[in-house]
């Protein structure tokens, strides 16, 4: 299942245009913001398609019938650039277990080709766990295949949620064949194209760069 935020008007749209607009961008704590955000509406989405049991609590005037989740979902993130999208779902999932993943494009010199490096890993165990991967930009889609079968060292999960700001045709196709068939994704909005270097048009840039600093 592919759900795509942008297919359906909502506040969801405001948060994206802003994180794509050059002049905003100049501002990394509102670009950090609105990658929060845009992660707290996808939580919200989510939360739907979870499972729940019913539940009793105490008011002070008598009983209220109410649900809860069977499970609260594992959270992983692949550093740094999921940071805020991250902590948007944490924010709505403020009990899940979380996993962070160190994953970067290690360039071949003199090529525009490159291959992914996984090179750290943080993981509780994910046997029979709900797991939510989130990366806010799912280009060619290698990392996200490759950072999920690192974290199948800590188990197999019972289901896989993938979480991004922005992906490209090519690369939700790529993750779509490389993951497990039943796998949800959660994408903010769906480009055409990418660049000879991977990146997505329109995109919005290296959100790494826009959210943290550049880097070497």
């Amino acid at each position: 299942m592919v759900v795509e935020l942008v297919s359906r008007p909502s506040i969801a749209d405001h948060f994206i245009a802003e994180l794509r607009d050059v002049t905003v961008q100049r501002d990394p704590m509102r670009f950090r913001r609105n990658l929060e955000r845009l992660g707290e509406v996808i939580a919200m989405e989510m939360s739907r398609t979870l499972a729940y049991e019913d539940h009793e609590v105490q008011t002070p005037l008598g009983m209220a019938h109410t649900r809860r989740l069977v499970q609260q979902p594992v959270l992983a993130t692949i550093l740094r650039a999921g940071l805020p999208m991250h902590q948007g779902l944490l924010n709505y999932f403020d009990r899940a277990d979380n996993a962070f993943i160190s994953a970067y494009r290690k360039h071949r010199k003199g090529e525009d080709a490159f291959d992914i490096e996984v090179e750290y890993l943080s993981s509780p165990s994910l046997e029979g766990r709900v797991l939510v991967l989130c990366d806010p930009m799912l280009a060619t889609g290698q990392s996200m295949v490759l950072v999920y079968k690192a974290l199948l060292r800590q188990g197999k999960p019972s289901a896989l949620h993938v979480v991004s700001a922005i992906a490209s045709n090519e690369g939700l196709e790529y993750a779509r064949r490389h993951l497990p068939p039943d796998t949800r994704f959660w994408i903010g909005a769906i480009d055409e194209e990418m660049t000879a270097q991977a990146y997505i048009v329109p995109g919005l840039g290296d959100a790494g760069d826009l959210a943290y600093g550049s880097k070497l």
